[in-house]
């Protein structure tokens, strides 16, 4: 079966999971700093706002293929 999608509905699917495996990581990464920094608890929140941004990451990658492929 051919698929009739256009190339660009995949390139922009491709781009939104990029910015979801990729910004979520940083955003945790920046807050947890900033976090560190408001109560000198180097490196806690750091680590743990690298772990929270990796599930939202995953979380929010996973959800947007499942609603583009119709499992949702």
């Amino acid at each position: 079966m051919k698929d009739t999608r256009p190339p660009f509905q995949a390139m922009a699917l491709t781009s939104a999971i990029v910015s979801q495996l990729a910004g979520g990581p940083l955003a945790g990464v920046y807050l947890g700093k900033w976090i560190d920094g408001q109560f000198s608890t180097e490196p806690t929140f750091l680590i743990i706002g690298i772990f929270l941004g990796l599930g939202a990451g995953t979380y929010g990658t996973i959800h947007l293929v499942r609603t583009y492929t119709g499992d949702d």
